[in-house]
């Protein structure tokens, strides 16, 4: 990228492929569950009757995917989230030669089925930066990665979330 400044410092160049702090873990239970299809509008039978669940192949009912991220959310007061609303970012910061930070989307692997009951484990690791030369200037694409496992070990999801700092 020329003489200029990378936007990239040493020190967040040697955290890709690292933990961005300390896994979590949550119970998923039923009632939670249950409410959080209710509130999506989703009343498929198989987040609510093992009967359904197991006619439609499961070994019991099981849990709406959108529900993973929200397991992980302790409930917080008001005056702890953000302006607009989102809870403060926690864990390890990502620090770069940027002075905005923008939202990239998120990618979401679904890999095997939740139950009610599972205890999930999150890790959440720095994936990749890549400094890019834009139309109005460099950024860097940051991906964060974040493996869902149960507590078989079994990975039962993954999500990459994008940021683009410039």
């Amino acid at each position: 990228m020329g003489d200029r400044m990378s936007l990239i410092p040493e020190e967040t160049r040697a955290l890709v492929g690292q933990p961005l702090g300390e896994a979590a873990a949550v119970e998923i239970h039923p009632a939670d569950a249950e409410r959080f299809a209710y509130a999506a509008g989703d009343t498929n039978p198989i987040y609510f009757d093992d009967a359904a669940a197991r006619a439609a192949g499961y070994r019991g009912r099981v849990v709406p995917p959108g529900f993973l991220v929200w397991a992980f959310e302790a409930p917080r007061p008001l005056e702890t989230l953000r302006k607009d609303g989102l809870p403060r970012a926690s864990g390890q910061p990502i620090r770069l030669h940027a002075k905005r930070v923008l939202y990239g989307g998120e990618d979401w692997d679904y890999l095997a089925p939740i139950h009610p009951g599972d205890t999930i484990t999150a890790e959440t690791r720095l994936a990749s930066l890549e400094e890019k030369a834009g139309s109005s200037g460099p950024f860097v694409l940051s991906t964060v990665e974040t493996t869902y496992t149960n507590q078989h070990g079994e990975a039962v999801a993954v999500v990459r979330a994008k940021r683009i700092a410039r």
